[in-house]
């Protein structure tokens, strides 16, 4: 385990095309194909979150995200990706995933970036992670929000609450601006495939 933050994808990013296999879950009132695009996303904001079966800081974090899904799964889309390659982690495959979802009761979609394409279109870095779209005026989805779901970490006794992410969350649903002072997450760097690491890899927290 590597101890990596964020590297801070630029606000007003596009939403990036996608087309994942489904592990888990479905969109609210959808059916529940083998994969799952961008183009069947609602008009409405996403929120990817960066995830996979064994990080201690995942595993820190899966009591709020059940809370995120109850407050704000019927006004925003969640999705769970989990980019692991499951060549070196293969708890972090398709049964690990389910098992995961199954054990918080997660209905959100959880999508399997096998050959870690949408964690590369997010200059994703660690676990957990997340990053917030919203439609523009003119109906584009566009990064509002990418960084830490609050200051907690596994033993540093900061409450997890959820308070960056959620103040951003509220934000958007409301039509206000949101705050451009973000601070990145902090967690296991993604395992890439040996040999396909990004350029960011490696960078320290």
């Amino acid at each position: 385990m590597a101890l990596t933050p964020s590297t801070m994808l630029p606000l007003g990013t596009a939403l990036p095309a996608f087309q994942l296999t489904r592990v888990s879950g479905c969109l609210s009132g959808g059916s529940s194909p083998e994969t799952l695009s961008h183009v069947a996303l609602p008009s409405r904001p996403v929120l990817f979150m960066l995830l996979c079966a064994h990080c201690p800081f995942v595993m820190h974090v899966e009591p709020e995200l059940s809370r995120l899904e109850r407050d704000f799964g019927s006004a925003v889309t969640l999705l769970g990706i989990a980019s692991n390659s499951i060549n070196t982690h293969p708890q972090d495959g398709p049964e690990g995933l389910r098992q995961q979802a199954m054990r918080h009761h997660w209905t959100f979609p959880y999508l399997l970036d096998e050959q870690q394409t949408l964690a590369k279109e997010l200059q994703g870095a660690c676990t957990p992670e997340f990053f917030l779209f919203a439609p523009d005026l003119s109906n584009r989805q566009t990064l509002r929000y990418r960084g830490q779901l609050d200051g907690s970490r596994p033993g540093n006794e900061v409450p997890l609450d959820g308070r960056d992410l959620r103040a951003a969350l509220d934000a958007v649903l409301k039509g206000e601006a949101v705050s451009e002072v973000q601070q990145p997450s902090i967690g296991c760097n993604i395992k890439w495939h040996p040999g396909q690491e990004p350029p960011w890899f490696g960078t320290p927290a």
